[in-house]
């Protein structure tokens, strides 16, 4: 098979809708099914050893494993997301692929559809060297990282790597800390009645504002007391507000959600506790992303440096996170910028996807 054209294939996966299914996704038939075959045809035309397992109905990861020339070598895996965000309010049409101005347009196109075409452009042109490398490689399109994580949690439990490259728009830069993600619900309970008599009624809304601004004064002052030295503090965001039925009713529910961005080292159920004694009278609910952080000195962090791919820290979070915590040295790594990602009118350069795939090409040769 001759070697692949990054902007051509990425071009391909954009036109394969990928939506993930959670939330409004803006299609009909959202989820990564068809995506993953269409890589898994891909990876196999390669010379790759391909398996869909789903993990959840109709939502499969596709997992590929190179050939190697003797059993025993740590195992290094590169490791995209196939699902994007929703298409709801996008200003181009998310699933054209087209090159215009020196760019492809669609969604997926920077985050995360870029850089996958990407590394498997750079596989594409080594299918004799790569057998010979010190690693063993894996390839995996990962389901479900919008939302839940779904596929690189059900990876990490079936397979053990040594080293993790989730793909992400880092701008060529090694990500080995970013912060992980604390989302909360606060629920608070009232009791309806006609508006004309509120003294008769329990206002939710008034009940979850008071509870908000207790919230604010007590732990946005404990998250600034600790500072991580790549990423900052933890931070934390209210984020909607939705609650009663009609003016002239008093309010018996309140729903609130926050966001709380969590450095690497601290306790996020410390935080919950916090938010607890800060709002007693409410329910709370909690859902959360782990933080990352792999020691900048691992020698493949080192290597990758030395190809120009400098280590930072990042605010949001990604898959690699998922491995960190079973032991693995994980980073995000890929060409574009997490500017363009999630917008209405999502593009990546083509000079950075060319550079993307010379840069996974520079890197598995130097894997001697």
């Amino acid at each position: 098979m001759n070697p692949l054209n990054p902007v051509r294939l990425l071009q391909e996966l954009i036109r394969i809708p990928s939506v993930n299914p959670e939330g409004e996704p803006g299609v009909a038939n959202p989820g990564e099914g068809n995506i993953a075959v269409a890589l898994g045809k891909v990876l196999g035309d390669l010379g790759a050893k391909v398996s869909l397992r789903e993990v959840l109905p109709g939502r499969p990861n596709v997992v590929a494993r190179f050939p190697s020339d003797r059993e025993g070598k740590p195992r290094l895996l590169f490791a995209p997301h196939t699902d994007t965000v929703s298409v709801v309010g996008m200003t181009i049409d998310p699933f054209g692929g087209e090159v215009k101005e020196g760019k492809v347009w669609g969604r997926g196109a920077s985050d995360t559809k870029g850089p996958m075409a990407t590394m498997i452009a750079a596989l594409s042109r080594l299918p004799e060297m790569i057998p010979t490398l010190g690693y063993e490689i894996w390839f995996a399109g990962l389901m479900g990282e919008e939302s839940g994580q779904y596929g690189a949690k059900a990876l990490a439990e079936e397979e053990r790597f040594d080293f993790v490259i989730a793909g992400e728009p880092t701008d060529i830069k090694t990500v080995h800390a970013h912060k992980g993600s604390l989302w909360v619900t606060l629920l608070a309970h009232g009791k309806a009645v006609h508006a004309s008599a509120p003294e008769l009624g329990e206002n939710a809304i008034y009940k979850m504002t008071s509870a908000i601004e207790r919230i604010r004064a007590l732990v946005l002052p404990d998250l600034s007391k600790t500072v991580h030295p790549l990423l900052g503090s933890s931070t934390l965001s209210v984020g909607t507000i939705n609650g009663g039925s009609k003016t002239n009713i008093v309010p018996d529910h309140c729903e609130a959600t926050l966001d709380i961005r969590v450095i690497p080292g601290e306790d996020p159920l410390r935080i919950i506790n916090l938010i607890r004694q800060a709002a007693p009278d409410l329910d709370v609910v909690h859902l959360g992303s782990a933080p990352l952080y792999t020691n900048p000195d691992h020698p493949l962090i080192a290597k990758l440096s030395s190809l120009g791919a400098t280590p930072i820290g990042a605010p949001w979070f990604c898959d690699a996170a998922v491995f960190a915590q079973q032991g693995v040295a994980s980073i995000a790594l890929g060409p574009g910028s997490i500017a363009q990602a999630h917008t209405a009118d999502e593009w990546i350069a083509c000079d950075d996807l060319e550079s993307g795939a010379d840069f996974f090409e520079r890197f598995l040769r130097a894997l001697v």
